[in-house]
């Protein structure tokens, strides 16, 4: 996404005041003409010719020091503010994985779920120093894995020691806990990662419901499908007829896309981790209004050091 670097400012009024520095300058050129009028006249020519030009300028340099002193303070006093990538407060980054009984398959190894763990791994290593992650798992309804903490290596043992489990695919319920842990520290950018090789068919939220949430929280989703090149035998129903693993494609696209988010289509254990490798480069970190007063108001003391060290130092002057 281009994105132009244009600055702003909190006090915008304040910059009217700007106006002085030309006032002031057309006051001190009046001011030098008529004391020019008035003065006495160099006897000596030569004596004119030797001290003018570079005596003007160092007649001249004190006040043009102090109006650029002023103008840097009032344009500081306005407040002016640059759009620069929040990174001070990092991102809140929400794993949902999928626990369900389809996540046993060992077309991925060992399992899909071992390697959904491996590659999300990866990710959370990856993360910012002040970016905060937490795990949600769901299979017939949803439970946290670790909470939202700063502590990365604290997540990877909570996320290394989930355990397979057999329930259904109850997306609404894991994508809902997943928002609700995202909002529990505010003040962040908040990003929830979803992975699922299942069809929604458990739990109390729909994906719409979920989807419908995470746009009032204003929550980015960023979906993975788990699935394979070939048809996936997960085992056999009461009259013997292979039951496949299903990959609901079309709901993991509408989560991401109808809240800003980007889905992913995994079908090995190398694309698997290239997805979560690039993942969080990939997450859109907001930006914001950083103020830079404090370097105009820098700026104006330095003119004002100048200035004093040039009146009342080795080359002072006179005016």
């Amino acid at each position: 996404m281009e994105y132009k670097l244009e600055p702003t400012f909190g006090e915008p009024i304040i910059l009217i005041l700007l106006l002085i520095v030309p006032l002031t300058m057309i006051l001190y050129w009046w001011y030098g003409k008529s004391k020019k009028k008035s003065a006495v006249k160099f006897s000596s020519i030569a004596l004119l010719k030797k001290t003018g030009k570079s005596t003007r300028i160092r007649q001249h340099l004190p006040f043009a020091l102090i109006v650029i002193a002023v103008a840097l303070l009032i344009i500081g006093l306005s407040d002016p503010k640059l759009p620069l990538k929040t990174l001070q407060e990092g991102v809140n980054v929400v794993l949902v994985i999928d626990d369900s009984g389809s996540m046993a398959a060992n077309d991925y190894k060992p399992t899909r779920l071992e390697a959904a763990k491996k590659s999300s791994e990866i990710l959370i290593k990856n993360l910012k120093e002040k970016d905060n992650v937490g795990i949600v798992i769901f299979e017939s309804g949803a439970t946290t894995a670790a909470y939202l903490t700063p502590f990365k290596e604290n997540a990877v043992k909570k996320l290394q020691g989930i355990s397979q489990r057999q329930g259904k695919t109850a997306i609404g319920d894991g994508l809902t806990m997943g928002i609700d842990m995202a909002v529990s520290i505010p003040n962040k950018k908040k990003v929830v990662i979803l992975l699922s090789d299942g069809v929604n068919n458990a739990g109390v939220v729909t994906p719409n419901e979920a989807i419908a949430f995470a746009k009032e929280n204003k929550i980015q989703v960023y979906s993975i499908g788990m699935g394979s090149e070939e048809p996936v035998v997960l085992g056999y129903d009461f009259f013997g007829s292979p039951v496949y693993a299903e990959l609901d494609e079309k709901t993991l696209v509408a989560i991401a896309e109808e809240t800003g988010g980007k889905y992913y289509k995994s079908i090995n254990e190398n694309t698997l981790n290239e997805i979560y490798e690039n993942i969080g480069e990939d997450i859109e970190r907001e930006w914001e209004k950083k103020s830079i007063k404090d370097y105009f108001f820098a700026a104006a003391l330095i003119a004002l050091l100048i200035n004093i060290y040039i009146i009342y130092g080795m080359w002072r002057i006179v005016v």
